[in-house]
């Protein structure tokens, strides 16, 4: 049995856990939360649903030092705590010799993102991000669709992630299922960018490698989000992204336009096409381009593209979201078991966050941002071959 430990058992926590009850073959070695009754209820929700990962060998830990200390070098470990504590976390998972999975981002700023990097280096410890979509079917069917050429060469991309008037939606109702209330506070401190951007940046940079410029902007649109009335993060941004191997991406995030988490690349023979960011197994759709007459138009009934076989375990859907957010743990255990790189290193994940600060923090006047960072290609999925 493969172990996995988690800090911070909040709202996050608990997709995680309904993810890897699709991984009979990982084990929860021990959790921690600084809140008492948050570990209680955790702990209790799922153990009464029968969880086999919360074992009789579980670590139950009331602080970081016997946290820390229920820990094996070479264990992999969640850090999903609140986002402003994950480098003062991170840090210390790293220098107790444990692998380290990070929910986004992996720093709010990259003087602590490249710290990070550096500790992970030194320590030979891999050190990665979320999110991990990037290796869920939906992702790897789009990719399998520009590797293959499936509608010729790629050109121009445009993405969105709009999430709706958030600010008005019922988020006082929105509980995770051992009880964990949304966080909405800190959701609007930290912002839609660093939170959400990601779902779509790994899927770019996996399919064209190191992004070379950033040109962005970004605001805060709606005011008094906050309960102390301070300026929260952007809730608007929207950035042009220039890769190395040529192609141009538009990516845009929000939480004040209507649900739209479209993703079109526009290639030479037509468009790939998918609508829908988190759900695993969305369609993937190529719109073929042709003449007709004196019109150029798309082909008004789009074929799905599907692979040819195998995938990985699906999850049923909770909340606006069907993704397994176990993957990127998983592929972490995978990596460390085989001796080989994480696909999400750190590298990649350093770039990740590279591009995400600078789309968040671009504001009206910022000039394009030159990336300082680079990865190597991500490998696809050994199963990601079109049908």
């Amino acid at each position: 049995m493969r172990r996995i430990a988690i800090i911070g058992l909040g709202f996050v926590a608990d997709l995680y856990m309904g993810s890897l009850s699709a991984h009979p073959d990982v084990a929860i070695s021990a959790v921690h939360d600084r809140d008492p009754e948050r570990r209680r209820r955790f702990v209790d929700h799922w153990r009464g649903q029968g969880h086999g990962a919360l074992g009789a060998g579980l670590t139950v830990a009331d602080g970081m030092a016997g946290f820390l200390a229920a820990l094996l070098p070479g264990d992999v470990v969640l850090n999903l705590t609140n986002p402003e504590a994950h480098y003062e976390v991170s840090r210390a998972l790293l220098e107790a010799g444990v692998h380290v999975w990070s929910e986004k981002p992996l720093a709010t700023t990259m003087e602590h993102a490249r710290a990070l990097h550096a500790l992970a280096a030194e320590r030979g410890l891999m050190l990665a991000s979320a999110p991990c979509s990037v290796l869920g079917e939906a992702a790897q069917t789009l990719w399998a669709a520009v590797r293959e050429g499936i509608a010729g060469s790629p050109r121009l991309i445009y993405a969105e992630l709009d999430d709706g008037f958030i600010p008005q939606a019922p988020t006082e109702a929105w509980v995770s299922a051992s009880g964990a209330p949304w966080p909405r506070e800190d959701e609007f401190r930290t912002g839609c960018t660093l939170e959400h951007a990601g779902y779509y940046l790994t899927w770019l940079i996996a399919m064209f490698g190191p992004i070379r410029t950033v040109a962005a902007a970004s605001a805060e649109l709606i005011p008094g989000k906050l309960p102390d009335g301070g300026r929260a993060a952007p809730d608007f941004s929207t950035g042009t992204l220039f890769f190395d191997s040529g192609p141009v991406a538009r990516l845009t995030c929000s939480i004040i336009a209507p649900h739209d988490h479209r993703i079109r690349v526009i290639c030479d023979g037509g468009a790939l096409e998918l609508d829908a960011a988190w759900d695993n197994a969305a369609p993937v759709r190529f719109r073929r381009r042709f003449r007709v007459r004196r019109r150029l138009v798309e082909h008004p009934f789009p074929r799905r593209l599907k692979l040819a076989g195998g995938s990985h375990p699906k999850v049923k859907r909770t909340g606006a979201a069907a993704m397994n957010f176990a993957l990127g743990p998983v592929e972490m255990l995978d990596a460390r078991d085989e001796g080989r790189p994480c696909r999400i290193s750190a590298d990649f994940s350093l770039h990740l966050n590279e591009a995400t600060l600078a789309l968040q923090a671009a504001g009206e006047r910022t000039a394009p941002h030159a990336m300082t960072t680079t990865c190597a290609p991500m490998a696809p999925m050994p199963w990601a071959r079109l049908a």
